[in-house]
């Protein structure tokens, strides 16, 4: 079979007639940007691989049912189903609640479980990302300030009680 010089519709065709080998044509010529996209998008080699194969069954399952019909834009079709893969990963991400353990806990780590789209969620792990950085660099009395003010949602007032109880009695708190 000469499935170099097939197009994607005669690919799906010739699938949905019953060659096997048409679907596996399919997914070699499309796999690389496929997989890329995804991966771009999750930023996780394994997560994406998953991602990638659950694409695939979901595409073949359309694809049986005659629930394809883009007639020769089978690339894009199968491109629309990972970005809907990946934005119900996020999705599910957002409602599976942490469980917040001892000392050492990333404050960025926190679910939060308002939906936000893929885009805002990019510019928003980078922002938090930077704000982290930008904040370990503080001297450590700032830090402090800083994360109780605006991560724990203390008032000025109880910062400064905090501080002025502690200097009183510094083992009243512990610096990390």
């Amino acid at each position: 079979m000469r499935t170099h010089l097939l197009s994607d519709q005669e690919l799906v065709d010739r699938y949905l007639a019953g060659n096997e080998l048409a679907l596996e044509r399919l997914i070699i010529r499309h796999k690389d940007k496929i997989y890329t996209s995804i991966y771009l998008m999750v930023k996780d080699e394994y997560l994406a691989e998953d991602i990638f194969q659950e694409t695939f069954i979901k595409a073949i399952d359309y694809l049986r049912r005659g629930k394809y019909n883009e007639e020769g834009k089978f690339a894009p079709w199968v491109a629309r189903i990972a970005y809907n893969m990946c934005i119900d990963h996020f999705r599910k991400l957002k409602r599976t609640p942490g469980i917040v353990t001892s000392e050492g806990d990333d404050i960025f780590k926190y679910m939060k479980f308002e939906e936000t789209p893929l885009e805002e969620h990019v510019h928003l792990q980078k922002f938090e990302t930077k704000l982290k950085d930008l904040i370990e660099q503080l001297p450590e009395e700032q830090k402090e300030v800083v994360i109780l003010r605006h991560f724990f949602n203390f008032s000025f007032k109880e910062v400064n009680n905090l501080f002025a109880y502690a200097t009183k009695d510094p083992s009243n708190l512990t610096r990390h």
